[in-house]
């Protein structure tokens, strides 16, 4: 799909196999990867049933956490966009009836937060 090709301008975009070879412990059998990638020690994981974020913890990174979110369990998301002076975009994803986000996480410049909320769009709202 186009929209996996130009995710991020391929800054911060891994590769599938990458991915499998890294992450594929933690997929159920017909469960497909279809593009991830990597902000600083995190990495987000679209997957074919749910959105995967693994965050890199402690000060050598041995530590992981992974919280999967599926996506008939996001009731909404928002983007924020870099201004002037604030560099950094940012998403924010909701679960259910939430009154906080679940998940908050910041770009870099590097990363467009536009083609991300995309992505997560069409499996949200697909």
């Amino acid at each position: 799909m186009g929209l996996f090709n130009s995710l991020l301008g391929n800054a911060g975009v891994v590769d599938k196999d990458t991915l499998l070879k890294d992450f594929g412990k933690i997929l159920i059998p017909d469960e497909q990867i279809e593009t991830g990638f990597k902000l600083i020690r995190d990495t987000f994981i679209f997957t074919s049933k749910r959105l995967i974020l693994v965050d890199k913890q402690g000060l050598t990174g041995r530590k992981s956490e992974y919280l999967s979110l599926p996506y008939k369990s996001i009731s909404r998301f928002s983007i924020e966009t870099a201004g002037t002076f604030d560099l950094d975009a940012e998403l924010k994803i909701w679960i259910s009836s939430d009154h906080q986000p679940a998940v908050s996480k910041k770009f870099n410049k590097s990363v467009d937060v536009y083609e991300v909320q995309k992505l997560l769009a069409s499996f949200v709202l697909g």
